[in-house]
């Protein structure tokens, strides 16, 4: 079960859910926490030793429904005539989704690395300079 509860998004809301809403945003409560657990199996025992502020967890938890309910079909603009309408992705992106300064408040740091293979070159033994090979 979620930290953050259907109340919590509720009040975060501009209006009261209606009990379709409150079925769905229950449901998706409980993948968003499923997705935090993926990468902090341990939340629980961080929240009781400190570590992780539990207002936190529930506000990320309600902020990530409410990215969805507020944006169900993922729009990013709508015009009509002259009439123009754009959302921010960061606001209502219509995803399940943690941002990554949530991530940093669940203390999830994100980490760029690269793979590059490793060739066993026959001149590697010695060092050489370029007009030294024959190519």
């Amino acid at each position: 079960m979620a930290y953050a509860t259907t109340k919590d998004v509720s009040d975060r809301f501009i209006r009261p859910l209606d009990t379709d809403e409150q079925r769905v945003v229950a449901t998706r409560l409980d993948d968003a926490e499923r997705m935090i657990r993926r990468r902090v199996p341990d939340l629980d025992d961080q929240i009781v030793a400190g570590t992780i502020d539990q207002d936190d967890v529930v506000m990320i938890e309600a902020d990530m429904v409410l990215r969805l309910i507020r944006n169900p079909d993922g729009y990013k603009s709508e015009t009509e005539g002259d009439y123009s309408y754009t959302i921010s992705a960061e606001v209502a992106s219509g995803r399940l989704e943690v941002l990554r300064d949530e991530w940093a408040l669940l203390g999830v740091r994100s980490s760029t690395y690269v793979i590059a293979p490793e060739f066993d070159l026959p001149w590697k033994s010695r060092p050489l300079n370029w007009w030294e090979l024959n190519l």
